[in-house]
C-alpha cells in the first residue's frame, strides 16, 4: 500500500573503557553489530588511543553501556 519504508536510524553503541588506575572513558562506535561482535572493540579502542580520542594508559576492561 505504501511506496517506501522509513529509514532505520544509525545504530551507535557506547562502551565504558576502564583503566588500571581507576579512570573511565567512554567510547562510541557507530554502526556496531550485536553483542556477539563485541570482541572487535579492544582493537578499536587501541586505535582510538593512538589517534588521541581516548586517554593514554593501560586498558583493563571494556564493557557495553548502551
Amino acid at each position: 500500500m505504501y511506496g517506501f519504508k522509513k529509514a532505520a536510524p544509525a545504530r551507535s553503541v557506547m562502551f565504558a573503557v576502564n583503566y588500571d588506575d581507576g579512570r573511565t572513558a567512554y567510547l562510541v562506535v557507530q554502526h556496531h553489530g550485536t553483542t556477539d561482535q563485541d570482541y572487535l572493540i579492544p582493537p578499536i579502542a587501541r586505535e582510538r588511543q593512538e589517534q588521541g580520542e581516548l586517554p593514554e594508559g593501560t586498558i583493563s576492561t571494556i564493557r557495553r553501556v548502551r
